[in-house]
Parts: C-alpha cells; structure tokens; sequence
C-alpha cells in the first residue's frame, strides 16, 4: 500500500492535507482507545529492530527461556512485525491497566493463605484485551475513509502470538523495559497489559522515552530466587512466574523453598517499582478487578480440589489453563514452605495421587511438614 505520509509530494498543499487528515484520524484513533478502557496509546514502526532481535537470539542460545520451545519455534518472526506480516507498516500499540488497589506482597507473612499474582486474580486477560482490540480495529476500518484515508488492512495481537510487545510499546512511546525487563510507565508503573494492532497504514511513530531507572536496584533485590544474572536480563529457568505457571514437570528442589507461598506467578520485582506510586487504581480496567475468593484463598481448601472443582472455581480466569495437576503440584510446594503441621490432613491423600508429580510434591511437602511437626514437638 502506497505510504499515507509521502516522502515526496509535488506540491507542499498536498503534503500538507494528507498530513493534517492523518493527524486528525491519530487523534481519533487514540481518543477511541481511551473510550475502549485503553490507558495508554501509541505508534511504533514496524521495521525490524537490529538491537531487540539480537538480544532475544543471545538468550534463546544461552537456555534462559527453559522448556518454553514456543519462544524459540518462532523466534524468526518475533524478531520484527514485518517477519510476521510483511504488509505492515505500523503498530498501534496500547496498554490496558491492572494496578492492583492492595499490595501485592501483603500475604508474605501468611503461610497459611496462598499468593496469587495480581494480574490472574480477576478475569482472563487475554479475553477483555482481544475484545477491546478487535472494536478497535474495526472501527480503525470504518473510520479511515471518513478521514479521506483509504481503509487498510489490520491485524490483532496479543502475547499469544510471536510479538515482542514490551520493545514496541518502548517504541511507541508507552514506557520503557526496565531492569525487570518489563515494561514500566510514567503513568502507569508495571500494571499494563499489552496488545498491539499491525496495520498497513503507515502512521507517524511516538517518541521513545529513554529509560529512568537509574542506579535502582529495588527489583533485582526482591527476586526471591535471583533470576536475574544482570539488569535488564531475566532467567526465565529461575523466575517464580515461570516455574508455577510455564514448567510442568517437578519445580528443582532447590529452589522449592523460595517460593514461599506464591501458587500462581510472582508480582515482588514489579511490586517494589518505585514507578509504581504514580499508577492509579482509577485507570484500572473493570475486567481485572480482583474475584474475593482469589485474593487471599487458604491452602487447605486449594489442596482438596479435583479436576472438576479446579475447573469451576477457575473459569474464566487465566489458572484455569495450567490444569488441576499443575496448580495443585503449586499449592503442595507452598504447604511444604507453611511451617503448619495441621496441613498434613490435606496433604496426606496427595501421596496417592495418579499424578506422578503430584504424588513427587506431596511426599516433600509431607516430608517438610513433618519435621517441622517433630522440630516442634515438646
């Protein structure tokens, strides 16, 4: 598709009506993304990003995204929007807001109560962010002519699809990736849920902010399990998110004990960020407003669960995709950390249980309950 903003025109009045028709339709488009519960907005290029696709081949080739082969399956078309989608000339991308109104460590101290990351503590994500991006992309169709723009092709994405999101939201201007390697906003902290729209339009791009982290270290101290080797780089191998949610097999039984109670993701690099005062829960979208039996649930009553009531209390939330084996295997390491002997009741029956992994986390948590039982014992 011919280029909207053209690198040479013949007159300077044509120049100047295509420009200022495009300007208009940005400035609709973004105020169309605020009405969709959008809270951040943005324009990246979509050529190819020497710098971020030579970062992401280093760290496939050192291991550091484990057992997660889907990363490296398609590597090649992650590395740039236009690998994926040779049409595409622009990314809108945008951030949706999920800033938590409690801390999300304030259940550190509780053994007896399970830490379920932020994000996952209310609807799936995937769902309300694909349904906001699909209207607007429709309405990005619809509206383009009436702005003397011919309608472009468009296509949705979220981080189910081979997408470096956090480089182009740096790109478009919404944050930058800080020492977490997430991204971190303004405006808006390390609460944002990222999507991105390809369009064959070609937009003018965003500012890219420089990175305002400065000598911080807060989230490198907070890593439980020191998952990162240096800022800006993550070892996926030792991150609590990845270990409780992407890992399926056994957690290693080293690092078991540092994940404490958390049965689901880790929020503490991103909760410490001091970023994080300026993000308010006001711009928090509707749909990730926490359900009450997910905000502090008690280990006991999550050790009993079958396949069917995992299924029900989880659905429509994001748990649910990691199946009953696997969050229970979660919930086992966690009561093995509790220090409370009287979870040996729930416990117990795990021993048996036709999961192999499952049954493996039952005899450690068993084990540890155990001896804390006898450490006890006057």
């Amino acid at each position: 598709m011919q280029a909207l903003v053209p690198r040479a025109t013949s007159t300077t009045a044509s120049a100047s009506t295509v420009n200022t028709e495009l300007s208009g339709f940005v400035q609709a488009l973004q105020a169309k993304a605020l009405e969709l519960g959008f809270c951040a907005f943005g324009i990246a290029p979509a050529g190819q990003d020497e710098t971020h696709g030579d970062r992401l081949s280093a760290w496939l080739a050192q291991g550091m995204h484990g057992t997660m082969e889907w990363m490296a399956e398609r590597a090649h078309q992650r590395c740039a929007p236009q690998a994926l989608w040779p049409e595409a000339r622009s990314v809108i991308a945008l951030g949706m807001s999920y800033a938590p109104a409690n801390d999300p460590l304030r259940l550190a101290d509780h053994s007896d109560l399970a830490r379920i990351s932020a994000y996952a503590q209310g609807a799936d994500y995937h769902d309300a962010l694909k349904k906001a991006l699909k209207a607007l992309a429709r309405w990005l169709i619809e509206a383009a002519p009436r702005h003397g723009i011919p309608a472009p092709e468009v296509k949705v994405f979220t981080d189910t699809a081979p997408v470096m999101e956090k480089p182009l939201a740096q790109a478009a201007g919404l944050g930058w990736q800080g020492k977490h390697t997430n991204l971190v906003s303004r405006e808006h902290g390390s609460w944002l849920f990222l999507g991105e729209i390809y369009t064959t339009l070609e937009l003018p791009v965003g500012s890219q902010l420089r990175d305002h982290c400065g000598s911080c270290s807060a989230c490198q101290d907070a890593c439980p399990t020191n998952a990162f080797p240096e800022p800006y780089r993550l070892d996926a191998r030792r991150c609590i998110s990845y270990l409780t949610i992407e890992h399926k097999g056994p957690i290693p039984a080293d690092l078991r004990p540092t994940l404490g109670n958390r049965i689901y993701g880790c929020d503490d690099c991103l909760a410490v960020c001091p970023w994080n005062k300026f993000a308010e829960t006001a711009h928090a979208h509707r749909a990730y407003l926490p359900r009450g039996e997910l905000t502090a649930p008690e280990l006991r009553d999550l050790l009993t669960l079958d396949d069917a009531a995992f299924r029900k209390l989880f659905s429509g939330s994001p748990i649910k995709r990691i199946g009953r084996d696997r969050f229970v295997r979660n919930c086992l390491y966690a009561a093995g950390n509790s220090g409370r002997p009287e979870l040996l009741e729930q416990v117990a029956p795990l021993r048996g249980d036709p999961n192999p992994v499952v049954a493996e986390a039952a005899d450690w948590a068993a084990s540890r309950l155990v001896a804390t039982e006898v450490t006890a014992a006057p």
